[in-house]
């Protein structure tokens, strides 16, 4: 259902649903965040874990991420 979203979207990137927790943790980490303080939201045992949702260098970000989750009330209602 997200990769059909994003398409629908116009998204090109190829995603699932592990880019809502990459995108919040890269926003996070973008409005300077600590990656230790990451890691303890995530519930990830140890910050290397982390630093595989780290998207700083990606073309995915949370603005994208919500044009999805639009689109998905959007088919909810029947538009």
């Amino acid at each position: 259902m997200v990769r059909r979203r994003a398409a629908d979207a116009g998204i090109e990137t190829a995603i699932g649903c592990h880019i809502f927790r990459a995108a919040g943790i890269t926003d996070y980490l973008i409005n300077g965040g600590r990656i230790e303080v990451a890691q303890r939201m995530a519930g990830h045992s140890n910050a290397k874990r982390t630093g595989l949702y780290d998207r700083r260098n990606d073309d995915v970000s949370v603005g994208k991420v919500e044009r999805i989750g639009d689109l998905t009330v959007m088919a909810a209602e029947g538009f």
